[in-house]
């Protein structure tokens, strides 16, 4: 005998979830927020996902690989290398100043939130990270290659670097959230490449 079919989508309600935890963070993500903002009742909330936590993992792979498709998609489109780099700083620039939307990228949020307190936190972001790691790898030892970059430093060296000037410049546009600030950022990072 199976149980009661379920009666809603799984990816629109871990996408529901995800827009309460990525507004609030975890802490202030309240179970209320979450059930009004699914429209599941508390009961098939945790039946369906376990636990607010478990729902926050899932909602937290989901918007990462959201993410990853849309900068993989910058960082493997056309243009030299220092183009996708600069397209992939401005994306980043554009999501932070949102007019509509006024909230920091989830990931780089749930690192400074979570991870030193939640092991498998933790473990997603860096691999989040090190999937976002190899994608400009790619793109730099391509430049490299071209002679658009130069080869020293090694290429992950190079990618490490640009990745704290991004994520960093994400936490700016946050603090900062000035246009002409945050463009001087994005090209004093490309001038270094």
């Amino acid at each position: 005998m199976s149980g009661r079919p379920r009666e809603f989508d799984d990816t629109a309600v871990i996408e529901a979830a995800m827009d309460v935890f990525w507004s609030n963070g975890y802490e202030a993500s309240s179970t209320q927020a979450l059930c009004e903002r699914t429209g599941l009742g508390r009961g098939s909330l945790y039946h369906a996902f376990g636990s607010k936590q478990k729902l926050y993992e899932q909602a937290l792979r989901h918007y990462q690989e959201l993410g990853l498709a849309i900068q993989t998609g910058i960082l493997n489109g056309s243009g030299t290398a220092k183009e996708r780099l600069r397209a992939l700083l401005q994306w980043g620039v554009e999501a932070d100043l949102d007019p509509s939307k006024r909230r920091s990228c989830m990931a780089l949020f749930s690192a400074m939130e979570r991870s030193s307190k939640d092991a498998v936190i933790d473990q997603i972001n860096r691999t989040y990270v090190t999937r976002l790691e190899a994608a400009l790898c790619h793109v730099i030892i391509v430049g490299q290659r071209n002679g658009e970059l130069c080869n020293d430093p090694p290429a992950l060296d190079v990618a490490r670097t640009f990745l704290a000037s991004y994520y960093g410049l994400r936490i700016l546009g946050q603090s900062m959230p000035d246009r002409t600030f945050l463009a001087d950022v994005l090209e004093g990072t490309i001038a270094r490449l």
